[in-house]
């Protein structure tokens, strides 16, 4: 039986949908040159703009830095939100609420404690942010250069974070779905991850962001930004992982691009992006999940809430 709460959630997004849908030109005018929706087909956006639409007015937005908020910041990032969720379900975003833009990169003061007990204080610029049950920090700039296919997405990076934080903090363990193996996911995740952070440690320049060898959050972020932006990379770097993640997301981005002729929406041109040889975009200091400063309780893809 439907709850009371739920059946007045549903009836109020179906009216926002049926009045308040995100206009053809706001949505074509936002979402136009970003490659990462081309391939999408028709019901695929359809979906996406309504899914964006709940984003839109669900959440809040708030402007910082001097960032001037209008209905195209608000609607790009909204698309590239909900792409993560554009085969499950909106209610996979619940228990926060507000989305703070700044025009670029934005400080964050760090402290901590070294082994003899002294306290060293320095400022991390950062690209996006995500609290547990918080806000969502993000760089305009940084949203602006996302969706390009070329591996960086900061609004996917922290919506996997909020996804993974559904079950407690981001350990790389979201809450997978009915079907879904906890051990093959804790020790598939945990192969690659050793297997990267070997990689990186050999000081390799690997096509895949150093920073996913931070902890297993980050491992699952960026991998997620890679799965959406590049797949074809992340089938042929860990085709295990991707297996996984096609699973969890509900989505196959590689074979979309592998079967897909349909012309490109928003420029009427045709062809996947050339994935042989992509740009690499490393940022060192991308983000940090809040409920990582004051200490670390993410070093393995399993938890004991589940």
């Amino acid at each position: 039986m439907i709850s009371p709460l739920r059946l007045f959630r549903q009836q109020r997004r179906r009216k926002l949908l049926e009045h308040r849908l995100i206009s053809e030109s706001t949505w074509f005018s936002a979402l136009g040159g970003l490659p990462i929706f081309r391939f999408l087909n028709a019901d695929e956006r359809e979906r996406l703009r309504q899914l964006a639409t709940l984003f839109v007015h669900e959440k809040i937005f708030e402007p910082a830095g001097g960032m001037v908020l209008d209905d195209r910041v608000r609607v790009r990032i909204a698309a590239l939100a909900c792409l993560p969720i554009l085969n499950l379900d909106f209610d996979w975003y619940r228990g926060w609420q507000t989305v703070v833009v700044y025009p670029g990169g934005f400080i964050r003061p760090r402290s901590e404690f070294d082994d003899i007990g002294v306290m060293h204080e320095w400022e991390d610029v950062l690209t996006g942010e995500s609290w547990e049950r918080g806000p969502v920090i993000l760089s305009w700039a940084d949203v602006q250069g996302s969706g390009h296919c070329e591996g960086y997405n900061v609004v996917i990076h922290e919506m996997a974070h909020k996804l993974d934080m559904l079950n407690g903090t981001a350990d790389g363990f979201p809450n997978l779905h009915p079907g879904m193996s906890r051990r093959a996911w804790t020790e598939v995740f945990t192969a690659a991850f050793e297997d990267f952070n070997a990689r990186v440690d050999r000081e390799e320049d690997t096509p895949i962001d150093p920073y996913a060898a931070e902890e297993p959050g980050e491992f699952f972020a960026v991998l997620s930004e890679y799965f959406f932006e590049l797949p074809d990379l992340v089938r042929a770097e860990y085709p295990a992982v991707y297996g996984l993640l096609a699973q969890f997301y509900r989505q196959d981005p590689a074979a979309r691009l592998d079967s897909s002729s349909t012309a490109d929406p928003f420029h009427g041109g045709k062809g996947r992006p050339t994935q042989e040889s992509p740009q690499v975009r490393h940022h060192p200091v991308r983000e940090a999940p809040a409920d990582n400063i004051s200490g670390d309780d993410h070093g393995r893809f399993e938890n004991d809430q589940r």
